[in-house]
C-alpha cells in the first residue's frame, strides 16, 4: 500500500474544510467585508457548529487570514524554487525561509498559536472531537522539501521522518528555544537547522540498513 494510499481521508477532510472557511474569509476582505466566523461559514457552505469548533472567534479567524497566510508567502514562493537541489540543501533552504519569519512574526505566530490551544481546549471542555484547526502547511511544506528522498523510505518510515521534522519547524520550537532555552534568534536558526539535518540523516541512514535475516 502506498503512502498517499495510508494518508487518514478524515484529516484530509478537516484540511479541506479549514482551507475552504479560510479562502472565504479572505475573499470577504478582498471585498473590503470583514468577516466573522458565521459569514466566512456561510460563503463556504459550511455549518456554523463546524466552522466555530476550527475558529471559536473572529479573532482567531482574522488572524489566520490578515496575519499568518501573508507572512509565509515566500516561503510558498521559496519552494517552487528547489529543483536541482539534494534533500539536505532543499531541507536547509526551507528552514532558513520560514524560522525568520517565525522570529519576525513572534507575536502573530504566538497569537496563532494561543487560538489554536484555545479551540482544542474549549473542545475538550465540551466533549467535542478536537477539529483540525490547521493547515497543516508544514507536511505539505516537507513533503515538496523532501520529495528526493521520499521513494528511498518505507512508508513508516517515510511518516516518522516527516514527523520528527515537523517538530523543528514551527513557532512551536522557537517558543521552547526562546522560553526555556534562552537562545537567541541566531542560535535558535543554528539550532533548528542542526537538529533538522541530523533527524534527516538518521532517518535516511536507518532506511539504508539491510533487514536482519529471521
Amino acid at each position: 500500500m502506498s503512502v498517499s494510499q495510508q494518508e487518514d481521508p478524515r484529516a484530509n477532510q478537516k484540511e479541506r474544510t479549514r482551507a475552504a472557511l479560510v479562502a472565504a474569509a479572505a475573499g470577504m476582505l478582498r471585498e473590503g467585508i470583514a468577516p466573522g466566523v458565521a459569514e466566512a461559514a456561510q460563503r463556504a457552505k459550511v455549518s456554523r457548529a463546524t466552522a466555530y469548533r476550527y475558529f471559536p472567534t473572529q479573532d482567531s479567524l482574522l488572524v489566520e487570514v490578515t496575519a499568518v497566510n501573508p507572512a509565509i508567502a515566500p516561503v510558498e514562493k521559496m519552494l517552487d524554487t528547489l529543483a536541482g537541489a539534494d534533500a539536505n540543501e532543499r531541507l536547509r533552504r526551507l528552514l532558513h525561509s520560514f524560522i525568520p519569519i517565525v522570529q519576525a512574526e513572534e507575536m502573530t505566530m504566538r497569537t496563532a498559536l494561543r487560538a489554536y490551544l484555545d479551540t482544542w481546549l474549549e473542545s475538550k471542555r465540551e466533549g467535542a472531537p478536537t477539529p483540525a484547526v490547521r493547515e497543516g502547511r508544514r507536511m505539505r511544506w516537507l513533503d515538496k522539501a523532501l520529495a528526493p528522498v521520499r521513494q528511498q523510505l518505507p512508508p513508516a518510515q517515510w511518516r516518522r521522518l516527516r514527523a520528527a521534522l515537523s517538530l523543528v519547524l514551527g513557532i512551536e520550537a522557537v517558543v521552547v528555544l526562546k522560553d526555556v532555552c534562552h537562545a537567541s534568534d541566531e542560535e535558535s536558526l543554528a539550532t533548528l537547522e542542526w537538529a533538522a539535518l541530523a533527524l534527516l540523516q538518521a532517518g535516511l541512514a536507518g532506511a539504508a540498513k539491510p533487514r536482519a535475516k529471521r
